[in-house]
């Protein structure tokens, strides 16, 4: 390794985990709330428990991915399109994990129902985080949060 490399501030961690769930929740929430046939209060309740875990879940796999990164010498923000989507399937793994418990108490749903709404939502943020990430690292690229423009 050539010298240190610059990651990510704590600050723009966290606007970057702000932003991310504002506009997920943004487009999910009413879609749920069709789905289901649920009052939209009911799936914005919903939708918001699992934005705050998934917010601190986020918080730690990105500074823990990070940290890998570092370690092997690359930019967090010039990440390829394969190490891209290993973060992103791998960030929606453990949501996976952690949410279907959630959704088959919260929704009253079989194991297989809360199985498929799950997948479904994962499947759509797996997309969703790729396209986000790429367009974040873009906009507030890691040599800028450093220099203090972020």
């Amino acid at each position: 390794m050539a010298g240190k490399v610059a990651m990510r501030t704590a600050k723009d961690r966290l606007r970057y985990t702000i932003s991310f769930e504002i506009l997920l929740m943004a487009m999910l929430v009413p879609v749920g709330a069709a789905f289901f046939d649920k009052p939209l209060s009911d799936i914005g309740l919903l939708g918001a428990f699992l934005s705050v875990k998934a917010m601190l879940l986020n918080l730690l796999y990105n500074w823990i991915f990070d940290h890998a990164d570092a370690r092997a010498g690359r930019v967090a923000s010039d990440r390829s399109p394969l190490g891209r989507l290993l973060h992103a399937a791998g960030f929606e793994a453990t949501l996976l994990l952690t949410s279907l418990p959630v959704y088959i108490w919260w929704l009253n749903l079989g194991l297989l129902q809360g199985l498929a709404a799950d997948l479904t939502v994962t499947s759509f943020v797996v997309v969703y985080t790729y396209g986000f990430t790429l367009a974040y690292d873009r906009l507030f690229p890691v040599a800028a949060a450093e220099s203090g423009r972020a």
